[in-house]
């Protein structure tokens, strides 16, 4: 199991990966996704001029499609090619080789509180873990652990904003959308 960390200050967490969300992702954009085989399944990578939007894990590139559609139903999605510099390539290397950080700019949309949360969650050093409780007390908030338990269910960007880090106060491992399996992967795969 991996180690239980307070959250540490954002300068630390952006050596981790350089990247800034962004709250204004218009429904309207141009966004270009490629799916690509790594260790968890396929990794659908949608991304706009200003970043990524999107990283959805899963088992099913039909279903991995259908989820983005449903999240951006207004977007004009473009399905692309995978070459070696593109997000999608940067997303799997990061999945495969989490200790090797590569900036990664985000364009992802939320509300003030997911962001917060979201932002929270990239200052959890890879290898350690924080309890949803630790995260709303660390936003001063510490009635909201639901609510931030909410946010981490709502975040688009697997592995890069680390959702996975965020377990119950005893340390067990609770839901991940995308696999619970997935999160004791990526938890594992991290603290070695």
């Amino acid at each position: 199991m991996p180690r239980r960390s307070p959250i540490v200050s954002s300068e630390v967490a952006m050596n981790t990966h350089r990247s800034v969300a962004q709250p204004s992702l218009r429904h309207d954009s141009l966004v270009r996704l490629a799916v690509g085989r790594c260790s968890l399944g396929l990794a659908l990578v949608a991304w706009t001029e200003r970043g990524v939007c999107a990283v959805l894990l899963g088992d099913d590139r039909a279903e991995l499609t259908r989820d983005l559609e449903a999240r951006l139903p207004e977007a004009s999605l473009v399905a692309v090619e995978a070459s070696a510099d593109d997000p999608l390539s940067r997303v799997i290397a990061l999945i495969e080789c989490p200790g090797v950080a590569q900036p990664i700019a985000i364009d992802a949309a939320g509300t003030a509180f997911q962001r917060s949360v979201w932002a929270a969650l990239r200052e959890i050093p890879a290898g350690s873990t924080a309890s949803y409780t630790d995260i709303a007390r660390r936003l001063g908030r510490p009635s909201a652990v639901r609510a931030v338990a909410g946010a981490c269910a709502a975040n688009p960007l697997a592995v890069l904003v680390p959702c996975h880090r965020a377990v119950r106060s005893d340390g067990t491992l609770a839901g991940y959308r995308w696999g619970v399996e997935r999160k004791r992967a990526l938890l594992s795969r991290e603290a070695s």
